[in-house]
């Protein structure tokens, strides 16, 4: 992700689209069309001119810059411990390691929401820019520019919203909207300071609500717009026509760093009860169930496993002994609803299970095998990103050449265009995965099959179809099944070296 000027996902934004008709001059649908769709008169048109809210508007965004410093490890003595270990030191060296510190800045957009100095912006504005980094000072900078100190009340990492506080009384504020009502097509305007430049406005529309961008975690659901977001921005206020907060400006989606007309604001609907309680030093708390999601039941995953495209989620793996997994929760089973509410792409799995409190029964509506089951969970606390990240590292292309330990010679995987072989310890300490990952190995893959753009030498196979798999008879077996069922590909989990338990569909030769 690219805060304030990227993110590194790209959206699909495509979709179908309706034309009205209209008569020249007039906001009628031409009634001569039939089926025509009946347009309705806009809540409101555009304004001559935004000027008269800017003014009210504007003196409440501040410009936010921190002070950072990093510490530098100079180079050590190389004659350390030698009879030359005077010289370093004249020859332009130190002595030692010596920490040197360097200074930095950062800058982004906030908003005051009380007239005593409570200031909201995103994590990422204050956050250290680096690693080793620290934060020394945070500068506030208020339209009439006078500059305050500001402390940090309180900040969320995963949804990328802080508070800070500066000393001061009758300060210009502003309130939040209701960005639940907002619709695509919706005036809105943008305040902050875009590389540096304060106290900078653009207007745009609502391009879209609700949106997904890819990144997944407990807070990927943002409002789109249109509206001039750069760096800079990050932080600032995303204002309605009644000038009130229904976003917080974090992010573009750029290929080049410059806006291009697709902004994402934090919707106020997710971001104020998030504030109101880092404003009370209340931890920010989520729900967790222990589960990998594989993504949403895309048409190459319901023809893999036979069930109905577009409903819910499916589940790659489940943690032993985490709260999925108590409730019955296996991989492989699609989970359509939570607590009654429909797993959609803008209302995803992790989304919703993150805004259960943790402790709370959480009821499961779930598709295993094609057939519905309805399952209770008791949502455990969700870890920090750290710990969650943890868990996860880097794949490995490494894979014995000459391997004593092997048990089995590699075997065709039965139509998917791979060889295969059982998994033995050897092999998972050469690939680098998880001494306890069972499953077979790909040993070689047919360039001309649908897998040899999805896998390599190296991948584990453990499952196909939700059945574990431990040897090339297994995934034989389970192929030919699929074949007999009329069905195109399968779907397959995959570990790569600490990277695990991705479903990949592939299709039968």
């Amino acid at each position: 992700m690219r805060y304030a000027y990227a993110i590194t996902s790209a959206l699909l934004l495509g979709g179908a689209t309706a034309t009205l008709a209209l008569q020249p001059g007039t906001a009628q649908v031409a009634q001569n069309e039939p089926g025509a769709i009946q347009a309705v008169a806009p809540r409101a048109g555009a304004p001559m001119s935004f000027a008269d809210m800017v003014a009210k508007l504007q003196p409440a965004v501040v410009n936010i810059s921190t002070k950072q410093s990093i510490t530098v490890k100079q180079q050590a003595n190389p004659f350390a411990g030698t009879p030359f270990e005077g010289f370093f030191g004249q020859f332009g060296g130190q002595a030692g390691p010596q920490p040197q510190k360097r200074e930095g800045a950062s800058l982004g957009s906030g908003f005051l929401i009380s007239p005593d100095g409570y200031i909201v912006t995103n994590n990422h504005v204050i956050a250290p820019g680096a690693a080793g980094a620290s934060v020394d000072s945070i500068t506030v900078t208020l339209n009439d520019r006078k500059e305050y100190t500001a402390k940090v009340v309180g900040r969320d990492e995963t949804s990328d919203l802080a508070v800070l506080k500066i000393e001061g009384a009758n300060l210009p504020f502003v309130r939040f909207g209701d960005s639940s009502r907002a619709r695509p097509g919706d005036w809105v305007l943008a305040i902050g300071q875009p590389f540096g430049l304060s106290s900078t406005v653009t207007a745009g529309i609502v391009s879209a609500v609700h949106r997904v961008t890819g990144q997944g975690g407990a807070n990927d659901r943002f409002i789109q717009t249109d509206a001039a977001i750069n760096q800079g921005n990050s932080g600032g206020p995303m204002f309605d026509m009644n000038g009130n907060v229904i976003g917080i400006n974090s992010q573009i989606y750029s290929q080049s760093g410059g806006n291009i007309g697709i902004g994402f604001a934090i919707p106020a609907e997710d971001a104020k009860p998030i504030i109101d309680r880092l404003m009370k030093g209340q931890k920010i708390e989520r729900g967790y169930l222990g589960v990998q999601i594989g993504g949403p039941v895309t048409d190459d995953v319901a023809a893999s496993l036979g069930i109905p495209k577009g409903q819910g989620e499916i589940i790659a793996k489940v943690e032993p002994n985490g709260p999925a997994a108590k409730a019955g929760l296996r991989a492989f089973d699609v989970v359509t609803k939570v607590n009654g509410q429909a797993v959609t792409p803008e209302q995803t799995l992790s989304y919703l299970v993150a805004n259960v409190q943790p402790n709370a029964r959480v009821q499961l509506e779930v598709l295993r095998n094609g057939k519905p089951l309805s399952l209770t969970a008791t949502a455990a606390t969700r870890p920090s990103n750290e710990q969650l990240a943890a868990s996860m590292g880097d794949g490995s292309d490494a894979f014995p050449d000459n391997d004593d330990d092997a048990q089995a010679t590699p075997t065709a995987g039965g139509g998917l265009g791979l060889t295969v072989q059982a998994l033995t310890p050897a092999i998972a300490r050469a690939i680098n995965v998880d001494p306890s990952t069972q499953g077979v190995v790909i040993a070689a893959v047919d360039p001309s099959s649908d897998a040899a753009s999805k896998l390599k030498r190296g991948d584990v196979i453990s499952a196909i179809n939700g059945t574990p798999v431990r040897s090339a008879a297994d995934v034989q077996q389970i192929v030919a099944a699929a074949k007999a069922a009329g069905r195109p590909q399968v779907l397959a989990q995959i570990t790569r070296g600490r990277i695990a338990d991705r479903l990949m569909p592939l299709r039968i030769k």
